[in-house]
């Protein structure tokens, strides 16, 4: 009787235990870090048909949501076709910043391409897409 008694309170505490564990790290994966910004355009922007060999140009714009000022650390892109220019000065709250993003079709055909954006006082990037077919 003992034995069963042993047995069940192992189990109850162990499955107690997987509860805990699971719960904590679907709050962890939940939570993260909040997005410091509030994005003013689309963050994927279709660039249509354009042409091979002229860049074409579009301004990812954001604005500041938290109560201190943010800083946009970098902007990386998918290739070296693809460029991006940021604000360097720390962007107050509720103050408006830009991304400029140029990209020049160096081939022909459809292109979809991923810009990470990176700030200071969040853990994960903020992605960017661009769009469109180069004819």
């Amino acid at each position: 009787m003992n034995f069963i008694l042993l047995v069940f309170t192992w189990a109850l505490n162990l499955s107690s235990l997987q509860l805990t564990v699971l719960s904590t790290e679907s709050a962890a994966g939940k939570t993260g870090s909040p997005a410091v910004v509030e994005w003013l355009t689309e963050q994927d922007h279709d660039f249509g048909a354009i042409h091979k060999g002229r860049p074409v140009r579009f301004a990812f714009q954001f604005k500041n949501t938290t109560p201190e000022p943010i800083v946009l650390e970098t902007v990386r892109t998918s290739c070296g076709c693809t460029a991006a220019e940021w604000p360097e000065a720390p962007i107050g709250p509720g103050e408006t910043g830009e991304i400029n993003i140029e990209y020049d079709a160096y081939m022909g055909g459809a292109f979809r391409k991923k810009i990470r954006v990176f700030f200071a006082q969040q853990k994960k990037p903020e992605i960017l897409w661009i769009t469109g077919e180069a004819e």
